[in-house]
């Protein structure tokens, strides 16, 4: 009886109450009275009838209060926070629906605010210079950005991928780190372009319940680079000024001196301070051009006329150029873009290239203008092209070591890049990005 009881409904059991309590007292006053059986069943049945009647116009409220807010909250475990309950009897059910009602309100404004916080917490992540990798304990991607696309040599969206499976695409070194799974730095070498310098960082915590590993890749390449020149440039500009200390007196002593020999007749002095003389202002120019490299200037940009600045180039260099997508249009330091030009165009010139097989070729793709210098001379060694863009470093007897330095200073002063490639039929590309402003 009651494991039968139990099954029934909240309003199934008033109603059984309210019967019973009914229906006792009838049936004792009956008996004490000595009314027939069958008067007394006939009061029992209409005592019964009437109390389950009343007990349920009673217990109706109650039932679709109760509806009511098995409904809401049955929406609460589906996520959805919009329905509001209609029930709004000024009794106890009708305050538990209006807490409800204000509960739901609030709970879909906070769903709202997280959602737009979530939003914008993708867009940053998105964006982010730093390649971002969230990877589950089964090794499934959960999240990726735009940027680990691209480290991971991958078309198509990361997420939903084993990790064993996205690695097999990798460069050895980044699957190296990864499987290493410690913080630190590391170089990634891809074929016909520059070394890149990255660092990890790793971490794990719980998400829902489940471990979860972070790898962050940081690109430090360029922030090496910068640092390298940086150095470089302090010590430019101090080497600058004790020579530039020196040479000033030393010339004014030379033509103090060239006065005074003018009184002895002595012709050997001549060429002594003439050669001295030469020496100074070799000296001097040799210290200038470093200058122009340590001190180089913020570019002050313009819109850049390629088809004018080439045949300006062509009065003084020999050499070949093509403009593809010329509609569109780059906004540069029009003197230091030709200065990175000029020392290109030299470095061809010199690399043992027929004059005719030096081509310029300027086209603009997707949020660049790409600029490729090529020749048909001796190329690069991989120990010339590691170092070729190093200050100081050169492999001619006469060189500064500063061209091809210089050009890469002048392409990240315009948020650009520059790399060195040896092509396949013999010769070098020099390949210049400069983004649109």
């Amino acid at each position: 009886m009651p494991n039968i009881i139990s099954n029934f409904t909240l309003s199934q059991k008033i109603v059984l109450i309210c019967g019973l309590c009914s229906a006792l007292p009838v049936a004792v006053i009956a008996a004490l009275s000595g009314f027939d059986i069958y008067y007394t069943l006939f009061l029992i049945l209409l005592t019964l009838t009437f109390s389950t009647l009343l007990s349920r116009a009673l217990t109706k409220p109650i039932k679709l209060g109760m509806q009511s807010l098995e409904t809401g909250l049955l929406n609460f475990k589906d996520g959805e926070l919009s329905s509001l309950l209609a029930y709004k009897n000024n009794d106890e059910l009708g305050k538990l629906c209006q807490l409800y009602n204000q509960t739901a309100k609030q709970l879909r404004q906070e769903k709202q605010w997280i959602y737009q916080r979530e939003l914008m917490l993708d867009k940053v992540l998105q964006s982010s210079p730093q390649a971002l990798l969230l990877v589950n304990d089964n090794n499934t991607v959960v999240f990726s950005n735009l940027i680990s696309r691209s480290l991971f040599n991958s078309a198509t969206r990361l997420e939903g991928m084993q990790l064993s499976k996205l690695l097999e695409n990798s460069p050895l070194q980044l699957v190296a780190a990864i499987e290493h799974g410690i913080d630190g730095l590391f170089n990634i070498e891809i074929e016909n372009q520059d070394s890149q310098t990255w660092h990890l960082a790793t971490g794990e915590f719980l998400l829902n319940n489940q471990k979860h590993h972070l790898y962050i890749f940081k690109q430090l390449t360029r922030e090496l680079s910068r640092q390298e020149v940086a150095v470089w440039k302090k010590v430019i500009r101090i080497i600058s000024h004790e020579l530039n200390n020196s040479l000033g007196p030393m010339s004014s002593m030379l033509h103090s001196a060239q006065l005074l020999a003018n009184k002895v007749d002595e012709p050997r002095l001549a060429r002594v301070f003439a050669t001295i003389d030469e020496r100074i202002s070799h000296l001097t120019e040799f210290v200038q051009g470093y200058g122009k490299f340590a001190k180089l200037p913020q570019p002050q940009k313009t819109r850049v006329n390629w088809q004018n600045t080439l045949n300006n180039l062509k009065n003084h260099w020999q050499f070949s150029y093509e403009i593809k997508n010329s509609h569109n249009e780059l906004q540069a330091d029009q003197t230091q873009l030709e200065q990175l030009l000029i020392n290109l165009l030299k470095n061809s010139h010199e690399s043992g290239s027929n004059a005719n097989e030096i081509h310029i070729q300027v086209e603009f793709v997707p949020q660049a203008c790409v600029i490729n210098v090529s020749d048909c001379g001796k190329g690069m060694s991989e120990q010339v092209m590691a170092n070729a863009l190093v200050p100081f470093y050169s492999t001619k007897s006469t060189g500064s070591g500063l061209g091809l330095a210089l050009c890469r200073e002048i392409a990240e002063a315009h948020q650009g890049h520059i790399s060195l490639h040896n092509k396949i039929e013999g010769g070098l590309n020099v390949q210049v990005s400069l983004p649109y402003s």
